[in-house]
């Protein structure tokens, strides 16, 4: 046995498994895993990172991994240098004797210069987190030990290439970090070959291996050379569902002595591979599924004698995890239909645990209120579950009521269309079909909150005395603010039991007690539509504007006044063109700014502070915490300089022009004269000027929640500094990746770090997540790309145009600008703002937004509202509009039709 062999450097594939991915990399780490299991992998070995390190130890890699580190992910010019340079480093050193005799002593021992293919294993790629796959190189039909030893070099410095210095840096990957194994195995002498996902990964069904297949080595399909067969089985009935021939028209095969060929095929119809093979590759992909316990990406080969090889095995990454099972429940039979609470709310991000769990207690406390029963609390009522740290409901029961179906989807037309759409495209399907007629049990939950909330009294004193109604909503909210204080020498745990108390008691009756208010508001716009001659919402909209008692507009307008504030204030504005955000607000932790600045930064975050982006999330730092990007905005309003664009004179110009529709709708309403006409002129009139009154209050359940979660917030921080502080937890931040049960352990004595770190890295891990699914089903199906995928072309918007649902009328063409995130971000005045969804944390952009383009929400969905409030043009629910939309590109907005246009250019 060779030095090397002995020192660990080499190993065969039999002799590893997944315990030693920090030594073998992904790639072997699995097919070793897999040997193990005694599935039909080519026999091979590897070249551990030890051998890599030992390698290129002498080609001084160290400052390339500080230059790297220090580089901006965007720089891909600066990055592709680096890569180039360590490439060039690594390929000069010589291949040490002990790892050289090691690999030519594992290459005799598959057999007399057989032909192997040599392939990359990095420590970063097919993880269960993020697949790598083709970061690096692969050498296939390597003959010969110096052949090999040079592939192994190439591989090594493949590590390097542009494509996976710029992957890994986009991903966060330190450089330093990474490290490569290289794999050498035995070539399949491949009669055909291709990829086999156990899942499908584009409809996330688990139930379904989807299969593609092309003549030759499996390099053709893995590399999109060839156009190949694709099948598509259900694993459960080993049914084959779907074939699609492609025309294979190339084939990569090898070459005696050494390497391969690209050879054209004529186009062929026929089948690559039969029904039986076709099951037996479904069936071995289920019995890899199995091993692993996730769905998988396998690359595999048939050869010459029709044997059926596992080349490669890895997860498939890009699946919508399932949701986390309840064990405190019996298991629902059937497939069952998941919404995205989430998404609902316009936060595509994830949760932190702590906001779950105080998500868990306040759905605990409307079910509760709702006569539902919810023997745990912690645990939320029975519908919630969690996927991906993002919350779902279980929505089976309402997709199988014909009450429901009447509903939820109508409610969702107005908040989030997309959702809707998805919701009825279920209602074909059988496992779905209606077992509840009657509307008897919704009542019997809608009842005790009504009667709770004294409904019918407080319709009629909205109507009759509406300024007693609304002094009313204001004791609610006083109420509310008394029961938040806390006794300042209360303990750690007493502070807990009171964010428990706060959460699970006192923050949902707030929304029966001030929704039905604006619900009258609107149902009164509707009436006074059609007692004005059937007014279409084109000419209501305008009474919608510029809404009193919305303190959400009050917040953003006291804002702007802030920055008005400042503009006039002698040198006040120019710090915010010296400085960044960050550095003003660490000047302004400091008590350094400006004292206009200073002193109306924090009357602002005295009465706002509590809110935040992403604000139903207990773990969200507030505004107050972290006043980065108030100062964002802030900079932003300072920028503009156009008296008429200035939004207190638009947001009066609204109002007054709202008073001025009502007069116009009274008119046309008392247009037939005589005492009808005059009544029905004073009865529009009356109704519109409520539904002014009142429409504005549906942003204050959400305020007044988010008002207590940043109070529970205050608590949780005090409790995470002692724990930080005994070493229970590393840093208080940690306390809002616990839930409430595990804070008290901590509490107890426990140490919390292992379970807190892996928490984080699974939370960092889903923040890097694009796409989340508005509804799921509990085989992992997605219903909307399954929908997408059915639907045909026709009928759909123009080529290059953008479709989705109008949300505030006007056209404007103006430069795009994207963004994921509000903190920190940059919004030019006139430029229209493109995100996947709002909240009220990002409605100071709107201010000076020239219109809005959001992924999610409907007609009536927070960000529509307000942009209807500020009057600017806004579509909503237009897919993929953050990605088909750059930054500085020149858009057309029509948000009467519901179409965006992007230029050519």
């Amino acid at each position: 046995m060779s030095a090397g062999a002995q020192d660990g450097l080499v190993l065969g594939l039999e002799l590893i498994n997944a315990g030693m991915l920090a030594r073998v990399g992904g790639k072997a780490a699995n097919l070793g895993e897999a040997t193990g299991a005694g599935l039909p992998v080519p026999p091979g070995f590897c070249l551990t990172t030890d051998a890599y390190r030992s390698a290129v130890g002498p080609a001084g890699l160290e400052e390339v991994h500080g230059a790297l580190a220090a580089a901006g992910t965007n720089d891909l010019e600066a990055l592709a240098g680096l890569a180039a340079r360590a490439r060039e480093r690594i390929l000069a050193v010589e291949v040490p004797p002990e790892i050289a005799g090691a690999v030519r002593d594992a290459y005799a021992a598959l057999g007399t210069d057989v032909p192997v293919a040599v392939r990359s294993s990095a420590t970063a790629e097919d993880l269960p987190f993020a697949s790598f796959a083709g970061q690096q190189d692969t050498y296939l039909n390597v003959v010969g030990a110096d052949a090999v030893l040079a592939a192994v070099r190439q591989c090594w410095a493949s590590l390097w290439t542009d494509r996976a210095v710029t992957y890994r840096a986009t991903q966060g990957i330190s450089p330093s970090t990474v490290a490569l194994a290289v794999v050498v195995q035995r070539m399949v002498d491949a009669a055909v070959a291709g990829v086999l996902f156990t899942a499908n990964p584009v409809t996330g069904r688990r139930h379904e291996a989807v299969i593609d297949a092309s003549p030759g080595l499996g390099e053709s399909v893995v590399s999109g050379a060839v156009n190949p067969d694709h099948f598509v089985v259900d694993t459960a009935s080993k049914e084959i569902l779907e074939r699609r021939p492609g025309d294979k028209g190339i084939a990569i095969r090898p070459v005696p002595g050494g390497g391969t060929e690209r050879v054209t095929l004529a186009p062929d119809s026929a089948p690559s591979l039969s029904d039986v093979q076709i099951r037996a590759l479904a069936a071995l992909g289920s019995r890899v599924e199995r091993h692993y316990g996730a769905p998988q990406d396998i690359e595999w080969a048939i050869d010459g004698e029709h044997k059926l090889w596992l080349t490669q095995s890895r997860p498939i990454t890009t699946l919508y995890p399932l949701p986390d099972p309840r064990p405190d429940l019996p298991e629902r039979e059937g497939t069952r239909v998941y919404l995205c609470f989430s998404l609902a709310q316009g936060l595509t991000r994830p949760l932190t645990p702590m906001g779950v769990a105080g998500l868990r207690l306040i759905a605990s406390s409307v079910a509760r209120a709702a006569g539902f029963d919810v023997p745990v609390p912690r645990n939320g009522p029975s519908p919630f579950r969690q996927a991906g740290h993002r919350l779902f409901f279980d929505l089976t029961p309402v997709v199988r009521s014909s009450v429901g179906r009447a509903i939820v989807p109508r409610v969702f037309d107005i908040m989030e269309a997309r959702s809707a759409a998805v919701l009825r495209g279920l209602f074909t399907d059988p496992r779905f079909s209606v077992t509840l007629r009657t509307p008897w049990r919704l009542f019997r939950h809608i009842g005790p909150v009504a009667a709770r909330a004294r409904l019918p009294e407080s319709l009629l004193r909205a109507l009759f005395r509406p300024e007693a109604a609304l002094r009313r909503v204001d004791g609610f909210s006083q109420r509310l603010r008394a029961a938040l204080v806390v006794p300042a020498e209360a303990t750690a745990a007493e502070r807990l039991n009171h964010a428990e108390r706060i959460l699970g008691e006192e923050l949902f009756p707030i929304v029966p007690a001030v929704l039905p208010l604006p619900a009258l508001g609107f149902a009164l716009l509707g009436l006074a539509g059609k007692l004005a001659g059937g007014a279409r919402s084109g000419a209501l909209q305008p009474v919608l504007r510029g809404l009193p008692n919305n303190v959400t507009t009050e917040m953003d307008l006291a804002l702007w006044q802030l920055a008005t504030d400042i503009r006039l204030a002698a040198g006040a504005a120019a710090v915010f063109e010296e400085l960044s955000p960050p550095e003003l607000a660490a000047r302004y932790r400091a008590g350094e700014l400006p004292a206009v600045v200073q002193s109306g930064l924090a009357g602002f975050l005295a009465r706002y502070g509590h809110r935040a982006v992403a604000e139903i999330d207990l773990g969200m730092p507030r505004w107050s915490d972290d006043p980065v990007h108030i100062l964002g905005v802030l900079a932003n309003y300072l920028k503009l300089d156009d008296p008429a664009l200035a939004p207190d004179r638009q947001f009066a110009n609204a109002a007054r022009e709202a008073d001025a529709r009502i007069e116009q709708l009274a008119m046309v309403a008392g247009s037939r004269g005589g005492p009808a006409g005059r009544l029905r002129a004073r009865l529009v009139r009356g109704a519109l000027k409520r539904t002014r009154l009142f429409a504005g209050l549906r942003e204050l359940p959400k305020y007044c929640i988010v008002e207590g979660l940043a109070s529970v917030r205050q608590q949780l921080s005090t409790v995470g500094a002692e724990l930080a502080a005994a070493g229970r937890i590393a840093d208080a931040e940690d306390i809002y990746f616990l839930d409430f049960a595990e804070a008290h352990r901590a509490l107890a004595g426990a140490s919390l770090r292992e379970l807190v770190a892996e928490r984080r890295e699974a939370y960092d891990a889903e923040l890097g997540r694009r796409r989340i699914p508005r509804v799921l089903l509990s085989d992992g199906t997605e219903p909307e790309a399954l929908q997408a995928r059915g639907r045909t072309a026709s009928g759909g918007a123009a080529a290059g145009v953008l479709s989705g649902t109008p949300a505030s009328a006007g056209t404007v063409t103006a430069k795009a600008r994207v963004i994921m995130d509000p903190q920190g971000a940059r919004l030019e005045p006139g430029e229209i703002l493109v995100a996947p969804s709002t909240d009220p944390g990002w409605t100071p952009l709107f201010l000076t937004a020239g219109g809005l383009v959001m992924e999610m929400g409907g007609p009536n969905s927070h960000g529509a509202v307000v942009a209807r409030e500020y009057g600017i043009p806004a579509v909503v629910g237009v897919s993929d509009a953050t990605s088909a939309i750059s930054t500085g590109q020149d858009i057309t907005l029509d948000g009467g039709a519901g179409t965006v246009t992007p230029s050519a250019g």
